[in-house]
């Protein structure tokens, strides 16, 4: 005797369960195969590209055949993918770019601070410098002014920062959270979500690292002094050499979003202000000054468009003659 035909809500529950499955079974399988573009290399990557096509070929068997063993055979499947991506560790021991081939480490005895690796590179093209890496000492009852750069290069919106910190009798020490760039890397947003690169936080020289940008990457470049009190100012930089060290003992990975230039100095940013609240803004670092401000840390009363257009040190920084002090020549002194 046949069966009665399924009523069309049991129909519909049916084409909706066939649906959720193979949207998830297309979401699972993209993230895949880019998680082994970026991780794997060679005759190794199509291996695994072609096994990864076998396993979504079986799944979708099972699933048309018995549905419960075509969920379990995803599950399966989605379980050695996660297997397989928590063996990916950050490392230390890679082929650095020359840039990154030490993060800044210090010491601190009393007010006097050590930094070992400052990196203070004589530039000579966007891409290539004569390395120079420093050890400086400094007296943090000296240091009196904190400044964030914004470097954009295009969209306006997204921005690299750096924050600097400036000490009596014109030294400027300035740190940024970057990428750690094996020898012929470059820079992939996508790239930053699958664990392709490691954090690295340099310290250096504003005549290497904010020079370079306004100089030779022809990037825009910003300076915003930042009202913080003495207090403030030397637990933020102590918190920079801990993050610093931290690093050197347990390598972490740059994350596109959760773990870039902007958010990691959020989290820095919380030893002065644990409240700071979460804002687009971080994600979208262009606008970070206007987020600053708000929160009262810009020093003065003034318009932003007319901040902005004070911060404005390109064209000053791109008058620098070899001899000149670039910190003063940037700041107008």
């Amino acid at each position: 005797m046949p069966l009665p035909p399924a009523s069309p809500l049991r129909r519909f529950g049916r084409a909706l369960g066939h649906a959720a499955f193979l949207i998830v079974l297309a979401l699972g399988a993209a993230w895949t195969a880019t998680a082994m573009a970026f991780q794997l290399h060679g005759w190794v990557q199509i291996a695994a590209w072609v096994g990864l096509g076998f396993a979504l070929l079986a799944v979708l068997i099972l699933r048309f055949g018995k549905r419960r063993l075509g969920w379990l055979g995803l599950a399966v499947v989605a379980l050695a993918v996660a297997g397989w991506y928590s063996t990916i560790h950050p490392r230390q021991d890679r082929d650095w770019a020359p840039d990154v081939a030490h993060g800044v480490t210090g010491s601190v005895a009393g007010d006097q601070v050590t930094l070992n690796n400052v990196r203070n590179f004589d530039w000579t093209s966007d891409l290539e410098g004569i390395p120079h890496w420093e050890i400086r000492s400094y007296d943090l009852t000296k240091l009196d002014t904190v400044d964030m750069f914004t470097s954009t290069w295009g969209d306006p919106n997204i921005a690299h920062l750096i924050v600097s910190f400036g000490f009596q009798g014109g030294d400027h020490v300035a740190f940024s959270v970057e990428i750690r760039k094996e020898k012929g890397e470059s820079f992939s947003s996508i790239g930053g979500f699958f664990r392709q690169f490691e954090l690295s936080l340099i310290a250096a020289d504003e005549a290497d690292i904010v020079k370079v940008r306004t100089n030779f990457r022809g990037e825009d470049v910003h300076l915003f002094p930042v009202k913080l009190d003495a207090a403030q100012r030397r637990a933020l930089f102590l918190r920079y050499i801990a993050f610093g060290n931290e690093l050197a003992a347990t390598p972490q990975f740059y994350n596109t979003v959760t773990a870039n230039c902007a958010s990691t100095v959020y989290h820095l940013v919380q030893v002065i202000k644990p409240d700071m609240p979460l804002d687009y803004r971080l994600l979208f670092s262009g606008m970070l000054p206007e987020y600053i401000d708000e929160l009262g840390g810009l020093p003065g009363d003034m318009p932003m468009d007319q901040r902005r257009k004070l911060a404005a040190i390109s064209a000053k920084a791109q008058t620098w003659a070899p001899g000149q002090d670039f910190s003063a020549l940037i700041r107008g002194q």
